[in-house]
């Protein structure tokens, strides 16, 4: 934090500094002091999954007429990385279960068989193994909130008014 102090850059030069973490409340009153703009980011919201997921699946072959509104309702409560490790564990699926049909010959892989496109159940299935890291409603959810209201973007503490 001492660098922070006098730091300096060119007139046509900008510096900004990017900080980002799930326990704000470990801050100390000089990196909040320092950090004066603090952005809350909640849980996303059924637009904003539909969104991640098209970019995470956008390479994956999908079975045609893949319903991404169901995947979305599915997956209420899940964040960014939820999503991530969602799309994962139902892509093995395919790949597990050539493993098997493999393994079920006695047979050997030669060459790149072909796999079968993701459907809806394989993330339906993965779902039992990769749920929501946390709770829309859970303790340290509540404390990020109650963190915000006091400090985040136009929490409480700004509308403080100086006490001469």
């Amino acid at each position: 934090m001492a660098s922070w102090d006098g730091l300096r850059s060119k007139d046509s030069q900008r510096i900004l500094i990017l900080g980002a973490t799930n326990r704000p409340f470990d801050l100390d009153d000089a990196v909040i002091r320092r950090l004066p703009r603090r952005i809350y980011v909640d849980l996303p919201d059924a637009e904003n999954r539909l969104k991640i997921l098209k970019i995470i699946l956008a390479r994956e072959n999908l079975v045609s007429g893949f319903s991404f509104e169901q995947l979305v309702n599915d997956t209420d409560g899940y964040s960014g990385s939820d999503l991530k490790n969602l799309c994962i564990a139902a892509a093995y699926r395919p790949v597990q279960e050539l493993i098997e049909e493999e393994k079920n010959k006695n047979a050997r892989f030669d060459g790149v068989p072909g796999l079968r496109p993701l459907s809806l159940d394989d993330f339906i299935c993965s779902k039992a193994k990769v749920g929501p890291s946390v709770a829309y409603d859970s303790g340290s959810m509540n404390e990020l909130r109650k963190w915000n209201d006091q400090y985040g973007e136009g929490g409480s503490r700004r509308k403080l008014p100086f006490g001469f």
